[in-house]
């Protein structure tokens, strides 16, 4: 039989693999090109973050601030798509992050990181560990020079630093926060906030969310957990399920504010709320962690209603929100008030 059609590994709807190791991914392959949105008024456009590598991104901004000297939050954001699928270029992320950037009114590095099975775990770990030192690094430059990123290195504050992810980029980006809060950022800078959209996570301690069938369940997941690491570890792993890590492990998540969104109908949003718990009891020396809840809504809904209308603009303005309020606290000083609450929007 030909090792070209004879299949190898099935997970459908993600993506089949053949004995000769060729993938053909059956969703998230569609891309959009660059450019001004006129419903939002951001601009984007593609970069090479590593030549050597080919890590990639797509920049966002509001359209308004180019020619100034406006200074704007800084969000590098992961893509979700179980770790196999998807990219910053799809159709679905460049019309979500436009959305998002608008109401914020920040500057967005949306990283096109390695994918499985390919390179498996932990690739898409160290390119988002490589992006975002990068971006980090050249928002912090006095202004643009050779070489140099002009829209960070003039629009981008540092000191305004968020990290963000839907799924498993929500995934991505704590185990991006726990590595700067174990190896520090470029100049010593520190995340304000990390937003973590429907996160990604999972254990052999099934929480009750995780369906009627939770043999079946833990079975599905175990199988695609090493397949997208290649065996690496096991699905209790810090990197999967990080409600298995001591209290005093938390100390390590590396930014002063957290946000957990998750879905009254979402098999996962047991993780996200007991992720929030486990944050605000333990070792932590972050301000806050808050939790938001999209009722009657399923995993990732805002990504198939990306136009920014409905339920996907209210989740948005609270992002905005958490934002707007991490920048409050970050200029005012350390002395202003955090305000603890649960929203269910």
């Amino acid at each position: 039989m030909d090792p070209d059609t004879e299949v190898d590994y099935d997970m459908s709807p993600y993506l089949i693999r053949y004995k000769s190791g060729r993938v053909h991914r059956l969703m998230g392959t569609r891309r959009v090109d660059a450019g001004t949105d006129a419903a939002t008024g951001v601009t984007s456009r593609d970069i090479v973050i590593d030549v050597g590598t080919g890590l990639a991104a797509r920049l966002h901004i509001p359209n308004d601030v180019l020619g100034t000297s406006t200074k704007l939050p800084l969000l590098v954001y992961f893509h979700g798509g179980a770790f196999a699928v998807n990219s910053a270029f799809s159709t679905q992320y460049f019309r979500f992050l436009n959305a998002l950037v608008s109401a914020a009114r920040a500057v967005a590095v949306s990283v096109d990181f390695s994918l499985a099975p390919e390179h498996p775990l932990p690739a898409a770990y160290d390119d988002a560990w490589a992006a975002l030192g990068w971006a980090v690094a050249t928002a912090s430059c006095a202004r643009a020079s050779s070489g140099q990123e002009p829209w960070l290195a003039e629009h981008g504050d540092p000191a305004r630093l968020f990290i963000a992810g839907d799924s498993t980029g929500g995934n991505i980006a704590h185990n991006v926060a726990m590595r700067a809060g174990r190896s520090g950022l470029p100049g010593g800078t520190r995340i304000e906030g990390m937003v973590l959209l429907h996160p990604y996570f999972c254990g052999k301690e099934l929480v009750p969310s995780e369906g009627a069938e939770p043999r079946r369940s833990l079975e599905t997941e175990e199988r695609w957990w090493a397949f997208v690491c290649a065996g690496r570890y096991g699905i209790d792993h810090p990197f999967i399920n990080p409600l298995a890590m001591p209290a005093t492990e938390w100390v390590s998540l590396g930014c002063r504010r957290a946000m957990v969104t998750v879905a009254e109908l979402d098999r996962m949003r047991d993780r996200g709320r007991r992720y929030v718990e486990a944050l605000r009891a333990s070792a932590w020396a972050g301000d806050e962690a808050v939790l938001y809840e999209d009722q009657g809504e399923r995993h990732v809904f805002f990504l198939s209603r990306s136009d920014g209308s409905g339920k996907t603009k209210q989740m948005i303005a609270a992002i905005a929100s958490f934002m707007a309020s991490s920048n409050a606290q970050a200029l005012l000083g350390p002395s202003v008030p955090s305000l603890g609450c649960d929203a269910k929007l």
